[in-house]
């Protein structure tokens, strides 16, 4: 398949180009809004820079890896939802009416419109769905996902500072990190989760937006689901602290990016499973998203998993006492911490 990628000033956009070249996708060219980092990104990954987007879709991409800036993103998104150019729209994109409008513009259009919440292609949630069809797992009863990288400092490094504006990002930690495992919850859970408890706050860094939160949730069959996000881990170094860890009644189930593992009851067995390191998980999600858009297939992730996950998010900051944004707020009686 032919791929565009839009928005490279994004900081996931080498993870895009990476698991475009491992699907073996022809990358016709690179653009963003600012003509010097599209330049750059080319130069450095030896890629065609696109001058507009218009000469982007002149190379009649099968997809375009659309990512950018809250502020701008929408109404390119609009404009190609409207061409009906099928999409891999990274986040953040805006808000829960931004998400929602976009989602309805999508399914009115038919245009197929796939959403990089990578982690749910990781080796645990994969081998459980396997155990689950084969009857070997059994019940869900415990599901922990833990995403807590290093200070807020390697956006700025980044060039994406803006993301810790949450006037801009939404949020903080929860809003970008957290919302794998509030994804992988909604995956997995038996009906609405209700959020039994939710944690926000400022640990280390003096910024705008949290810097670690901790959500707990039970689904309808009573499977508690825990959620830990944050940037308190004490290294700049790719990955941080990352554990994906599934419990049911037949099988335990643990990921940490570079190692997996699953022991089971019935067989009284523990497995290594085949790891996918989370700096190239992107790679699963490009695989997918391109066999099913091939297939005609509806997205994994779509626009609505996504706009479930915000809106899940928004609720978990209400509860911890903040304002849907991550920021404090005034209510009196509510835990600030």
């Amino acid at each position: 398949m032919r791929i565009a990628l839009f928005g490279v000033g994004h900081w996931h956009s080498a993870m895009h180009l990476d698991a475009a070249q491992a699907a073996r996708a022809d990358v016709v060219g690179v653009w963003d809004e600012n003509p010097d980092v599209a330049a750059e990104f080319a130069r450095a990954h030896g890629q065609t820079h696109l001058p507009t987007i218009e000469a982007g879709l002149a190379q009649a991409p099968d997809v375009v890896v659309l990512m950018g800036h809250p502020a701008t993103l929408p109404a390119q998104a609009e404009r190609l939802i409207a061409a009906k150019v099928p999409l891999i729209l990274e986040k953040p994109v805006g808000d829960i009416d931004t998400i929602a409008r976009l989602a309805d513009q999508a399914r009115a259009g038919g245009c197929h419109v796939a959403v990089p919440l990578a982690n749910r292609f990781g080796p645990a949630q994969g081998e459980l769905a396997r155990l689950a069809e084969i009857s070997r797992a059994g019940r869900l009863v415990r599901a922990g996902f833990r995403l807590v990288n290093g200070p807020p400092q390697r956006y700025r490094d980044d060039g994406v500072g803006w993301l810790l504006d949450p006037a801009v990002g939404g949020g903080g930690a929860l809003r970008n990190l957290g919302i794998h495992g509030i994804d992988a919850a909604l995956d997995l859970a038996e009906g609405p989760l209700t959020i039994l408890s939710s944690s926000v706050g400022n640990l280390i860094h003096a910024t705008d937006v949290e810097d670690h939160a901790l959500v707990v949730m039970r689904d309808a069959a009573g499977t508690l689901f825990t959620v830990e996000a944050g940037y308190t881990f004490a290294s700049m170094r790719p990955g941080g602290e990352f554990e994906w860890r599934l419990v049911s009644a037949n099988a335990t189930l643990t990921d940490l990016g570079d190692s997996a593992t699953v022991a089971t009851l019935d067989d009284n067995q523990m497995r290594n499973l085949r790891p996918e390191p989370t700096a190239t998980r992107y790679r699963l999600f490009m695989a997918d998203a391109l066999a099913r858009l091939g297939q005609g297939r509806p997205p994994s992730v779509s626009l609505d998993d996504y706009l479930a996950a915000m809106r899940l998010i928004d609720a978990a900051y209400l509860a911890a006492g903040r304002n849907t944004d991550g920021t404090i707020a005034t209510t009196p009686g509510k835990d600030k911490t």
